[in-house]
């Protein structure tokens, strides 16, 4: 399996804050390639200064994008909340062609647009279900109409997606995901699954032991507690979600 690290501290209230998120990737990258080790990185754009300054934000990006270049490596950037939408894609589209791969969620309804129009572009995508707090008018608000524009997603992700990710731990979906490869003969090594790290270690296990490439989404870092909290008070359902799967393991 792979891996994709995600330095915790999302939303800093300073400029010396954004340098120190771009200094901890940065020495990421680097020990990433001193282990030789398959691994990318994954960051949010408030992390590296967007809600201070989009010119220093941008300067953090190019800078993580260039040494993910020099090393044959890839910045995954992470999405936030509906808000940062707009943004982050612009940001995402200016570095591209580079070493980057763009974020989208299934619950907002902008999503299809948002998704047809990366995948003309060529850029890669990971496919996420949504995890923020969002109102009913920019998301569906029940998680049957999720599932299904996830399902629809992730089949015109993988029909016309760049090196693809389909992020979920629901089982349900990923049946129907390698349903429909078998069916269209679409090859595993173009596209991969992606789970959180310690969440259905099962169910990774086992995608990876029938040929799939797997990636595990890992957090680190000491702002895992802002971190947590932020997350649940903005949706209490994350950590049922969490707790049950771990259980599940």
């Amino acid at each position: 399996m792979s891996a994709t690290l995600d330095h915790l501290g999302e939303s800093v209230t300073s400029p010396a804050e954004a340098e120190d998120s771009r200094e901890a990737y940065l020495a990421a990258l680097d020990r990433i390639q001193d282990l030789a080790l398959e691994s990318s990185i994954s960051a949010k754009l408030t992390q590296l200064g967007l809600n201070l300054s989009e010119q220093q934000c941008r300067a953090n990006v190019q800078t993580l994008i260039e040494r993910a270049q020099a090393q044959g490596n890839i910045v995954e950037i992470d999405m936030e909340s509906s808000e940062y939408v707009e943004r982050t894609l612009g940001i995402v589209s200016d570095f591209h062609p580079g070493s980057v791969r763009a974020v989208i969620q299934a619950y907002l309804y902008r999503s299809a647009s948002d998704l047809q129009e990366l995948c003309r572009r060529s850029i890669p995508v990971r496919l996420v279900k949504g995890a923020y707090q969002e109102p009913s008018d920019v998301a569906f608000p029940k998680k049957s109409d999720v599932d299904s524009n996830y399902v629809h997603l992730m089949t015109q992700l993988l029909d016309t997606g760049v090196n693809p990710a389909i992020a979920t731990h629901d089982e349900k979906i990923l049946r129907t995901a390698i349903e429909y490869v078998q069916k269209e003969k679409i090859s595993a090594s173009r596209f991969e699954f992606q789970m959180l790290y310690g969440v259905r270690r099962d169910l990774q296990r086992r995608l990876a032991a029938e040929g799939y490439r797997v990636r595990l989404y890992v957090p680190y870092g000491n702002a895992w507690y802002p971190y947590f909290m932020r997350r649940l008070a903005e949706r209490p359902a994350n950590l049922l979600f969490l707790l049950r799967n771990l259980m599940r393991n």
